[in-house]
C-alpha cells in the first residue's frame, strides 16, 4: 500500500512539474509572439527567379523584425498572373505587364491605378557553361553576341565551331555537342534575352522562330521556343542545377549572374560594342545601366519607372555588359483580393528596407545596387501602398554603394577598365584551367593558383571584381532557427568564419551597416528588452507557484 502511495505521489510530482513546464512554455510562446511580431501580417509574393536570390536574402533578413514574407520564384509570368488574380500580395517581374504581347499570348490587363512598379535589383543575364578540355574545366570562354545568338538558336552546335574558335584563340576547343539550356516556364529573363536577340541579331532569331513553329508570333517572348537538341528547365535554379551536373558537360544556359556564383561555375565573357569581352560584374552592370532609359512619365503608371535597354546593348564603354537590366516589384495601390491595409503596412516596411539596407549586400550576391534616381522615385511609389506607414527617408544615410555627393553612380565611376587580354583579337586572359596554347609567360603568371576569385567565373589574376569588394553584407543573417532556411550564397553570416564568393574572409563587421541604423524606419525591435524581461519573469513565477498549486490539487485527488 505504501509503495503504491509513493508511486502515486511520484506521479503527482511528475504531473505537477510537467504542468508547470507546460504553462511556462505556453507563456514563453505568448510573450515571444507579443514582443516580436510588431503587428505585421504575413505577406506573400511570386514571380522572378532571376531576382530570387536577392529577394530571398531580404526575406530572411526581415524575420528579425517579426516580418514573415513568403516568396515563390515561379517565374515572372506566373507572378504577374497571380498578382492580377489577387492570390499574392505583390509580384516580382523582370518585365512590366504585357498589354500587347508579341508572342501570341493573352494580353494582361491590370486595372488602371491598381499597381505601381519599383526597380528592386539590377544584374546581368549571364551564360553559365560546363566545358572541359582534357579533363580540366574551362573558365575563360569568350563569345561574341552573334555566337551567343547562334548557340541558342542551334545554328552553332559544336564547341569546336570555327566561329567560337575565333573568339577563343587561346583555347583548343573539343568537338563536343553544345546543349543549350533554356527556361521552360514563363520567364522575364527569356523575354529580356529574346528582346536582345531581336534588337541585335534579328535575322538569326526570326529564322529560329520559323523553324520552331512559333511563326508568325516571332516577337520577344517569355516562353522560349524549343527544337531538338534544346533542353528546357524551370527557373534560374533549374538551369543552373542542370548545367552544373557532371552529365551535362557541353551545356550552356542563361541565368542571373548570382546563380553562377552560387554554384561556382564559370560564365562566358561576352563581346561588347567597344570590342572587349566582359562579365556581368556589379561594376560592369552599373556602367551599362547608365545607358538605360527609364520612363519618367509619372502620370502613366503602366510604364512609369520601366526600362528601355537598346542603349545598353550598343554602349561603347569598354566596361559595359550587353545583357544588363533591372527587375521590378509590382506593388498594389488598391485593396483587392487577399491584400488589405494591414498587409500594406508590412509590404511597405519591406519595400523601404529594400531601397536602402538591402542594396548594401547586392554586390556580394552578384547583383548591382539601385542608383539614387531610381531609389528616390521608388520611395514615392511605396507611399502609394494602402496602409503603408510613410517614412521620411534621408537619402544621404542610405549608404548605397552607388551613391556619391555629386550624384554620379559611384559604383560605375570606380569600375575598372578591362584588361588588354580581354580585347577582341588578343590572346585571352588565362586562368590556369588548362587547354591554353601559346600563352606568353608574362600573361601566364597571372593565372597562378588556378582558381577564380569570384567563384570560378572570372579570369584568374585578371578579374575586375571579386565579389568581396562590395559593401559589407547584413551581419545578422544565416540559418533561420525556426525553419532552417538559409540566406543565399554570398550573404555574410554573423561570426560564421566563412568567406563570401570573393574568397576573401569577411568578419561581418568591417563595412557592414547594422540593420535599422540606416533609415528611420518602422522596422523596430518592438521593445525586445522588455519582452525578454517579461518572458523570464513569467517563467520564474510559473515555476514557483504552479507546482504548489498543482501539488495541492493532485494531493486532494489522491486522498479521495
Amino acid at each position: 500500500m505504501k509503495t503504491l502511495q509513493r508511486r502515486s505521489r511520484a506521479g503527482n510530482i511528475a504531473r505537477a512539474v510537467a504542468l508547470a513546464v507546460g504553462l511556462a512554455c505556453g507563456l514563453s510562446v505568448v510573450a515571444t509572439s507579443a514582443s516580436a511580431d510588431g503587428g505585421y501580417q504575413r505577406i506573400s509574393g511570386e514571380g522572378s527567379s532571376w531576382a530570387a536570390n536577392a529577394i530571398d536574402a531580404v526575406r530572411v533578413n526581415v524575420r528579425q523584425f517579426g516580418i514573415t514574407m513568403d516568396y515563390n520564384p515561379s517565374g515572372s509570368t506566373s507572378g504577374r498572373k497571380n498578382f492580377l488574380n489577387g492570390t499574392v500580395d505583390f509580384a516580382a517581374s523582370d518585365i512590366p505587364f504585357q498589354f500587347a504581347p508579341e508572342d501570341g499570348s493573352a494580353p494582361e490587363n491590370p486595372a488602371p491605378g491598381s499597381y505601381a512598379y519599383i526597380p528592386v535589383v539590377a544584374g546581368g543575364t549571364s551564360f553559365m557553361y560546363n566545358l572541359k578540355i582534357n579533363g580540366k574545366r574551362v573558365t575563360n570562354l569568350r563569345l561574341s553576341g552573334e555566337n551567343v545568338a547562334k548557340i541558342f538558336t542551334r545554328v552553332i552546335t559544336k564547341w569546336d565551331d570555327p566561329a567560337i574558335a575565333a573568339d577563343n584563340p587561346g583555347l583548343t576547343l573539343p568537338p563536343r555537342d553544345i546543349v543549350p539550356v533554356v527556361r521552360s516556364d514563363g520567364s522575364g529573363s527569356s523575354a529580356q534575352f529574346t528582346k536582345w536577340m531581336i534588337a541585335m541579331h534579328k535575322a538569326i532569331w526570326d529564322d529560329y522562330c520559323q523553324r520552331s513553329g512559333r511563326a508568325p508570333a516571332c516577337g520577344y517572348t517569355s516562353f522560349y521556343p524549343t527544337v531538338k537538341g534544346v533542353v528546357a528547365q524551370s527557373g534560374d535554379l533549374g538551369i543552373a542545377g542542370y548545367v552544373s551536373q557532371s552529365f551535362a558537360e557541353g551545356a550552356i544556359g542563361y541565368v542571373n549572374y548570382s546563380y553562377a556564383l552560387g554554384v561556382q561555375f564559370p560564365v562566358a565573357k561576352v563581346l561588347n560594342k567597344a570590342g572587349f569581352y566582359t562579365e556581368p560584374t556589379p561594376q560592369n552592370v552599373a556602367v551599362s545601366l547608365l545607358k538605360a532609359k527609364i520612363n519618367k512619365d509619372a502620370s502613366n503608371p503602366a510604364v512609369y519607372l520601366t526600362q528601355q535597354l537598346e542603349g545598353v546593348y550598343t554602349d561603347a564603354d569598354p566596361r559595359s555588359y550587353q545583357l544588363s537590366s533591372y527587375s521590378y516589384f509590382i506593388l498594389p495601390t488598391k485593396v483587392a483580393g487577399q491584400f488589405n491595409e494591414a498587409k500594406g503596412r508590412t509590404l511597405g516596411a519591406v519595400a523601404y528596407y529594400m531601397m536602402c539596407q538591402a542594396q548594401q549586400q547586392s554586390a556580394s550576391l552578384g547583383y548591382s545596387p539601385m542608383p539614387v534616381n531610381l531609389v528616390r522615385a521608388s520611395l514615392e511609389q511605396i507611399a502609394k501602398i494602402p496602409g503603408v506607414e510613410v517614412q521620411s527617408v534621408d537619402i544621404s544615410k542610405c549608404n548605397n554603394p552607388t551613391f556619391s555627393s555629386d550624384g554620379a553612380n559611384l559604383l560605375a565611376k570606380k569600375a575598372p577598365q578591362p584588361k588588354v587580354c580581354d580585347k577582341k583579337g588578343s590572346l585571352q586572359c588565362p586562368n590556369g584551367t588548362g587547354g591554353l596554347k601559346n600563352v606568353p609567360t608574362a600573361v601566364k603568371s597571372g593565372a597562378s593558383g588556378g582558381g577564380s576569385p569570384s567563384g570560378g567565373t572570372s579570369s584568374g589574376g585578371d578579374t575586375t571584381v571579386d565579389g568581396a569588394t562590395g559593401p559589407g553584407g547584413i551581419t545578422d543573417t544565416g540559418a533561420d532557427p525556426a525553419t532552417g532556411d538559409t540566406v543565399p550564397s554570398g550573404v555574410d553570416g554573423q561570426g560564421d568564419g566563412g568567406t563570401p564568393e570573393g574568397g576573401s574572409a569577411v568578419d561581418g563587421s568591417a563595412g557592414a551597416v547594422p540593420v535599422g541604423d540606416v533609415v528611420t524606419t518602422t522596422l523596430k525591435r518592438e521593445s525586445a528588452g522588455l519582452g525578454i524581461g517579461l518572458l523570464v519573469g513569467l517563467m520564474i513565477l510559473a515555476m514557483i507557484f504552479v507546482p504548489g498549486f498543482a501539488w495541492r490539487r493532485l494531493g486532494r485527488r489522491g486522498a479521495q
